[in-house]
């Protein structure tokens, strides 16, 4: 949309050039990639070769990948009662940090009943004394903590999570959704055992996303269950086009990762600094690491959905740490479970960045943010 200016990469990101391309190259297929004619396997050669991209980007073998509809159903499938590798399981309960998505707190295939909550500390980090004290009362559990928060952007321990969870004999499982393209994470290095990706989140299309997991993971139970696509993993005609954007995107993303990523953080930084001018603000999580692009805001008396509309009529494109579920305004859980009360969670602004943001976007930004501080903050 022309004039406007789009910091809600968090969100969703433009789809790159080069998916797009992609795709279109790939809807041009008529094959079906579970065939073994000519046209199914050239269908079939843009599926392995995506997924031979995203393996090669996270450290992990192309035969533990399983693309899947978007990053929801990835994390449904890893959150699977059962998981067992050659030393721990199987799992028997998990056990989310309070920040995870909500399709991670969902949890997934395990019972209400074993599911329990990892607390987090008030800069929103996981509490890894808390996570010790969970793993030493009960049977083996596979854990979720998130690599980054896609509110506050603060990156979470994850390598110092998985040492403890092996320790005590359960698995990882890592939510790097808002990781991936923007910090390195490689499934190795970190030591989790399962991870998860959406292609929207890195420059590809819309509902696609994926499940990788470590060599040695099994007892993975499909959710969807017919063909033998995915090797047996995922049931399901693979989406050709969206499977390819989604390589296509993780390709130039991990390429360009290291130059955007120091670009950002210091748009980022000018961002923050300009904010701070007026009096009150709160950056939420400055005090750890956080994404390059990520800052959530607040002042004393703001209210989020307020400022999100005054952004928007501006014509910049931000979001609130706040959730709408059937007509009704909640705090942030994120927020809440870092110990912030209700109203003042209710006040968090998320503006994040991305590969095409300019100098001057985030000029204009803080141009919007001068004009709305002094009508929405006065008294």
């Amino acid at each position: 949309m022309p004039n406007r200016v789009y910091l809600d990469w968090n969100a969703t990101t433009p789809l790159r050039p080069e998916a797009l391309m992609a795709m279109v190259a790939a809807y041009e297929l008529v094959g079906n990639p579970s065939s073994v004619h000519a046209e199914g396997r050239e269908a079939r050669r843009l599926v392995e070769a995506a997924r031979a991209v995203l393996a090669g980007a996270v450290g992990a073998l192309p035969r533990n990948v399983i693309f899947t509809s978007a990053g929801t159903e990835a994390n449904a499938l890893a959150l699977s009662p059962g998981l067992r590798s050659a030393a721990a399981g199987p799992v028997e309960r998990l056990l989310v940090s309070a920040i995870e998505h909500a399709s991670v707190l969902a949890g997934g295939r395990f019972s209400t009943a074993a599911v329990s909550q990892i607390k987090v500390t008030p800069a929103g980090v996981v509490d890894l004394h808390h996570l010790r004290m969970l793993l030493g009362s009960g049977p083996p559990a596979l854990v979720s903590v998130m690599a980054a928060n896609n509110e506050t952007g603060a990156l979470q321990p994850v390598s110092e999570a998985a040492a403890i969870v092996h320790e005590a004999g359960g698995l990882l499982h890592v939510d790097a959704i808002q990781a991936l393209g923007k910090i390195p994470f490689d499934i190795k290095a970190v030591g989790a055992d399962l991870a998860t990706f959406s292609a929207h989140k890195i420059g590809g299309p819309k509902g696609i996303g994926a499940l990788v997991f470590a060599e040695g993971v099994a007892g993975l139970e499909p959710q969807l269950r017919g063909g033998g696509q995915e090797l047996g993993r995922r049931a399901g005609t693979e989406n050709v086009a969206g499977i390819a954007g989604f390589g296509a995107a993780v390709r130039v993303g991990i390429e360009a990762l290291a130059e955007d990523a120091n670009r950002l953080a210091s748009l980022r930084i000018r961002l923050e600094n300009g904010l701070r001018e007026t009096k009150g603000i709160t950056v939420f999580s400055d005090a750890v690491q956080r994404l390059p692009n990520t800052t959530l805001f607040t002042a004393p008396g703001l209210k989020a959905e307020t400022a999100v509309i005054g952004f928007d009529l501006e014509g910049i494109a931000v979001s609130s740490g706040s959730a709408c579920s059937s007509g009704k305004v909640q705090p942030s859980h994120v927020l809440s479970a870092m110990g912030l009360d209700p109203q003042a969670a209710q006040g968090a602004v998320r503006l994040s960045l991305g590969w095409s943001t300019q100098e001057a976007d985030i000029n204009r930004a803080l141009e919007a943010w001068r004009k709305l501080g002094n009508t929405l903050l006065k008294g």
